[in-house]
């Protein structure tokens, strides 16, 4: 049964929480999506306190270092890529690259859609590297930048000298009505994650974010009863299942909501810290 609020049962002492993990967009991001400056003084006392963080999300690692390298001691571990790319003090921990022979079908298939079916959506396809665009007009380009902060605009996405990641999808309709029935050949051999309303990536199909959260605790000899998670979207699920201490935002989409034992504020309302602070016992900042 999921528990219907984000405190847990008052204990003598707070719980052993060695690591810590969160999604980005719709979860610790704000509702203008940046980062709550409540969140820098929490990374301090985590860091004090021996507790690792990790920012797991569908942007790329260089989205991700920029965001937070000014406090990235080169401890901290990136879950990028929705988990296909794992990073930490700069090295790759894992990855679970795409075929380029699939990465090239749906570059072409997206093409075709375009042009013959009058979608407006574009292909961003995502290598350790750089991620590569086709299309380049400041529309499109502006949700680019969002997340994928090292991009390059080429003529043919599919044939760049780089590994690939994922192939993400933007729609500026509905990508589940729209260019997920593109994908359906996919769905049997890799992972085809709708990850917002517009956009759906493409990715091994041992790729995501639970795996990725698990090859890190076992790396760092870390239990799911020492780990936090905190999701909205369906891309989270799996991620959900790494750790005792799941939370669903209570903006989640009703998947996420059902899967997660515990639920945090919004993120809005700053739920990922005001959360982490009540169950390890911190003070709340003014």
């Amino acid at each position: 049964m999921n528990v219907q609020h984000h405190r847990p049962t008052a204990t003598a002492t707070p719980p052993d929480i060695r690591l810590v993990v969160t999604d980005m967009d719709g979860t610790l991001l704000d509702g203008d999506g940046n980062v709550p400056d409540s969140l820098w003084p929490l990374l301090t006392e985590l860091r004090d306190r021996g507790i690792a963080f990790c920012p797991a999300s569908g942007r790329q690692y260089a989205t991700l270092a920029g965001q937070f390298g000014a406090v990235d001691d080169g401890g901290m571990v990136y879950v990028a890529e929705n988990g296909a790319y794992v990073v930490r003090g700069g090295a790759e921990l894992s990855s679970d690259p795409l075929e380029p022979a699939v990465v090239e079908w749906i570059v072409k298939s997206m093409r075709q859609l375009v042009d013959e079916g009058g979608v407006d959506a574009g292909v961003v396809v995502c290598g350790k590297r750089s991620a590569y665009v086709e299309r380049s007009d400041e529309a499109f380009m502006k949700q680019v930048r969002t997340y994928y902060a090292a991009h390059e605009i080429v003529e043919d996405a599919a044939a760049v000298e780089d590994e690939f990641v994922k192939v993400a999808l933007f729609d500026f309709g509905s990508a589940q009505e729209t260019t997920a029935p593109l994908l359906a050949p996919l769905a049997d051999t890799h992972q085809v994650v709708v990850s917002s309303h517009h956009w759906i990536d493409v990715m091994n199909p041992a790729a995501n974010k639970g795996a990725a959260v698990r090859r890190l605790q076992d790396a760092l000899g870390i239990t799911p009863a020492q780990t936090m998670v905190f999701g909205d979207y369906r891309n989270d699920l799996e991620m959900l299942d790494t750790a005792d201490w799941s939370y669903a935002m209570a903006n989640a989409h009703p998947d996420v909501l059902a899967r997660a034992r515990l639920r945090a504020p919004a993120n809005t309302e700053n739920g990922v810290v005001r959360t982490v602070r009540d169950v390890l016992g911190l003070a709340v900042q003014a």
